[in-house]
């Protein structure tokens, strides 16, 4: 099942009841370039959230297709960890080399204002891709999914599998991150909306999948009785998984999540996970070149895109669901 851009409505959800849906992103670190059809086309500079990540991978491979077309070239470059110290020593890198354009996946709504704000005034067209800052006025655009719509959905998803409710926990990344926080808003505010579940409230996995395993076998222990896990994004998906399995709880726990990359669609196809809501950040990378182009040549932007999702399930993984995986490598 697909979702269109600015489609992500919870009553989709309601027709594949009782599966599990998973939820961003974060990875490794290095640089990497490509070259445009033209060299004297327009230079991009795209900074991921993280190295390493496949979202952010796949996110790659949309703006190079997009920058080729275009005639345009790429440099993109990524930080160890999704930590705003790491990114903003490549902002202002990438600021001293006055790109004529910058893509980037702000690692903090407060901490990467200022840098960003920084190249915005130095004449750099700015696109926010995936997450944001607190005031992203400067940018030419902020392309992202809903990610308090997915939230909502993924409540859904285990409100579905569980008519007669339950304890319900979700863990994330870090507090100040746009989409996570906005994925764990929505989904908090679906449980709370539902009394017959009860929200256990949110922790904190700081994008170590053996962190995540750690925190859902303290909380199994706790509370045996958890009917439902929203892991907000790739790793805590990937470590909540294995808490559960070695919890021995995979026949009556729903994990719910973003993200499909390879680590996941395994969990799926072993059927740890029983679905996988698949952002679509190929679409958000050749938007945010699109929009860049557009800046840069004097045409009308748009302030904010929203790209859909595709629910991936062992039904589909094979066949039609199998091109919304996340890549390794373009």
């Amino acid at each position: 099942m697909k979702w269109n851009k600015k489609v992500l409505g919870v009553a989709a959800i309601a027709a594949t009841a009782g599966f599990a849906l998973v939820g961003c992103s974060s990875g490794g670190g290095s640089a990497t370039s490509t070259d445009g059809a033209s060299s004297d086309g327009y230079k991009i500079a795209f900074v991921q959230g993280v190295a390493g990540d496949e979202f952010y991978i796949s996110m790659q491979c949309g703006i190079e297709a997009a920058a080729k077309d275009a005639g345009a070239t790429v440099t993109t470059q990524g930080p160890e960890k999704f930590d705003p110290t790491l990114q903003k020593p490549l902002v202002d890198s990438i600021i001293a080399s006055k790109p004529d354009a910058l893509l980037i996946a702000p690692t903090d709504v407060t901490a990467m204002q200022a840098p960003l704000k920084a190249a915005a005034d130095a004449g750099i067209k700015v696109v926010l891709v995936d997450t944001t800052v607190e005031d992203p006025s400067f940018a030419v655009s902020a392309i992202a999914s809903d990610n308090v719509g997915g939230g909502e959905a993924a409540f859904k998803a285990i409100q579905d599998a569980h008519p007669d409710g339950g304890k319900v926990l979700v863990v994330s990344v870090d507090p100040g991150i746009s989409t996570t926080d906005a994925r764990v808003e929505g989904f908090q505010n679906a449980a709370e909306a539902d009394s017959k579940f009860e929200y256990l409230g949110v922790q904190y996995s700081h994008n170590e999948p053996a962190t995540a395993a750690e925190i859902v076998t303290a909380a199994l222990q706790k509370d045996p009785d958890i009917v439902g896990i929203f892991a907000a994004n790739l790793f805590a998906a990937e470590g909540t998984a294995t808490g559960v399995q070695q919890a021995g709880k995979q026949d009556s726990v729903t994990i719910v999540g973003f993200d499909a990359g390879p680590a996941q669609v395994k969990q799926l196809k072993a059927g740890t996970v029983q679905a996988l809501v698949a952002q679509e950040p190929a679409t958000i990378g050749q938007d945010g070149v699109e929009q860049a182009i557009a800046a840069l040549n004097g045409d009308s932007t748009e302030a904010e895109i929203q790209t859909g999702f595709t629910i991936l399930t062992k039904d589909n993984i094979d066949g039609e669901g199998a091109d919304a995986v996340y890549k390794s490598s373009c």
